[in-house]
């Protein structure tokens, strides 16, 4: 199994920047798809983004499309969330996660393992 830690979550104003980072540790981390999900207040999780093992593939949620980027660094065992634009409906806990599955993978409930989430909150 693999074991997932996110980082980076502040408060930021409207139009700023942040970038998340998931330190992953267990089982080789190139072996997974990896996924970024959030969750506001009163809403279910939701989809942002996902990245093939390789990284080589991503795909992205409608309402975050040309604002944020994901990548990893498989050397480091490191996923990332650039968040550019933010915007107040992007406040949220955002929370990364891990699946052996391949391909495009979107189903919170098709990933196994998950980080305990960070705080982003852009005021307006």
């Amino acid at each position: 199994q693999v074991q997932l830690v996110e980082s980076g979550g502040d408060l930021v104003q409207t139009g700023g920047s942040l970038r998340l980072s998931c330190a992953a540790s267990g089982r080789t981390f190139s072996i997974y798809t990896m996924g970024w999900f959030r969750q506001a207040p009163g809403k279910e999780r939701e989809f942002v983004a996902d990245i093939s093992k390789s990284g080589g593939r991503t795909y992205y949620a409608d309402s975050v499309k040309g604002r944020f980027t994901i990548s990893r660094d498989n050397a480091k065992n490191t996923l990332y969330l650039q968040m550019n634009s933010l915007i107040p409906d992007d406040t949220a806990v955002y929370y990364c996660a891990a699946t052996s599955y391949s391909g495009r993978v979107v189903v919170s409930s098709d990933y196994n393992y998950w980080g305990q989430g960070t705080q982003v909150t852009v005021s307006s």
